[in-house]
């Protein structure tokens, strides 16, 4: 297919991608936790599939789909062996009893559980940088449910919105979530929407939605590298290549740059499409 290609200046010029999470000042309201959730995918994705496989116990429910996803989801053990190393002693023990109230006290209790509480405070407890693994640990030990998954997203502010879809893929065995992927990728946030294109996106949201959502990357300069399972997804799929290319058209004739990252997911359009995933598309996640 030929397309506009843009010219290296312009390419540099036009690069922008989800702010780069530099280490903030400790807040609980900071936008920048994402740090550890990048950094364990890195170390993750170094490990094959069949060593993932291993370490997951028979049945196990957060057994991950390694071959679906373009980059592995960190199990919940390995956030919390990543935070264990590097967490300091305060907030090491902080988190420990932040875990223990929350499996102690599970599920929605009153106007707000203890557990919600924790989830407000873990960026001045285990500093910006750690807060979202921490969140994530403990939406899982106060065994959130979709009922209390979308009290928190709805009800707090935008790092714990961004904890509840980072946590889909590890506590939501279905497209019951999908309500709150559909509300992150109506926003301009593009935190939010860098945590709505992951693993749980990848494997439940319909093929129109999640083309749009590929788009809302490529509008809002949230890089193409946080799509899961982009390559396997976008593999063939004349509609998206369609879009693409529509989106390309306009912006060169209005006399703007195309970003590169649409010609890296064209060209994935034109590769061949890999064999069918074996796994349920709304079976169980990592």
């Amino acid at each position: 297919m030929t397309r506009p290609r843009a010219t290296p200046a312009a390419r540099t010029e036009n690069t922008q991608s989800t702010p780069a999470t530099p280490c903030l000042k400790d807040t609980d309201r900071s936008t920048d936790g994402a740090h550890d959730l990048k950094d364990t995918d890195q170390s993750t994705a170094d490990q094959s599939a069949t060593d993932r496989s291993a370490q997951a116990a028979p049945g196990d429910a957060r057994t991950r789909h390694a071959a679906q996803d373009t980059a592995p989801t960190p199990s919940l053990a390995d956030l919390r062996h990543h935070l264990t190393n590097h967490l300091d002693p305060a907030a090491r023990t902080w988190l420990d009893h932040a875990l223990d109230e929350a499996a102690a006290h599970p599920g929605i209790h009153g106007p707000i559980s203890v557990w919600e509480l924790r989830l407000a405070e873990a960026g001045r407890r285990c500093g910006a940088t750690h807060a979202d693994a921490a969140r994530v640990l403990i939406l899982d030990a106060a065994r959130a449910g979709i009922d209390a998954l979308t009290r928190v997203y709805f009800q707090g502010t935008a790092d714990e919105r961004r904890a509840v879809l980072y946590a889909l893929p590890h506590l939501v065995f279905g497209p019951g979530a999908l309500p709150l992927i559909e509300d992150a990728l109506r926003t301009n946030d593009t935190r939010l929407l860098s945590a709505a294109v992951g693993p749980y996106t990848a494997r439940h949201l319909t093929a129109h939605a999640w083309r749009h959502a590929v788009l809302k990357c490529l509008f809002t300069g949230v890089p193409v590298d946080h799509v899961a399972d982009l390559p396997r997804r976008a593999a063939g799929d004349g509609e998206l290549a369609r879009m693409l290319g529509d989106y390309a058209a306009e912006r060169t004739a209005a006399g703007r740059t195309v970003p590169e990252d649409l010609h890296r997911v064209l060209d994935l359009t034109e590769s061949v499409t890999p064999a069918p995933v074996t796994d349920h598309p709304h079976g169980k996640e990592s």
